[in-house]
C-alpha cells in the first residue's frame, strides 16, 4: 500500500467524525437513544460513582456540564440548514448562564 492510499483510507476511516458530521448526528439524536447506550451509561455511572466515593466536586461539576451539554445540544441547537434566529438564541441565554452559574456557584461560592 503506498502512501497516497494510506492517506485515501485515513481520509475516508476519520470522515465521521468531522465536526460537522458529530453535529448532525447529535441534533438528531434523541435522549432517550443517548442515555439508553451502554457506553454512555456506564461512562456516567463510573464517573458518578467516583466522585460520590471521593467526594469531589470538580467530577461532579465535569459530570452535570457533559449531561447539560447533551441536553443543550439537543434542544438549543437549530435543526441542519437552519439559521440561528433571535428567537432561538434565548434557550442559549438560558442555558448558558444555567451551566455557568451552577458551575460558578459550587466551584467558587460554596467552597
Amino acid at each position: 500500500m503506498d502512501k497516497q492510499q494510506l492517506i485515501e483510507k485515513t481520509t475516508e476511516t476519520l470522515r465521521p467524525f468531522e465536526t460537522s458530521n458529530l453535529m448532525t448526528t447529535f441534533q438528531n439524536l434523541s435522549l432517550h437513544q443517548i442515555f439508553t447506550h451502554p457506553a454512555v451509561l456506564i461512562t456516567i455511572v463510573s464517573v458518578l460513582f467516583y466522585g460520590i466515593i471521593k467526594r469531589s466536586t470538580p467530577v461532579l461539576l465535569t459530570l452535570f456540564f457533559l449531561i447539560a451539554m447533551i441536553v443543550f445540544m439537543r434542544y438549543a441547537m437549530p435543526p441542519p440548514g437552519q439559521e440561528l434566529s433571535l428567537s432561538s438564541i434565548g434557550p442559549f441565554i438560558g442555558f448558558g448562564v444555567v451551566i455557568g452559574g451552577v458551575i460558578i456557584y459550587f466551584s467558587m461560592i460554596k467552597s
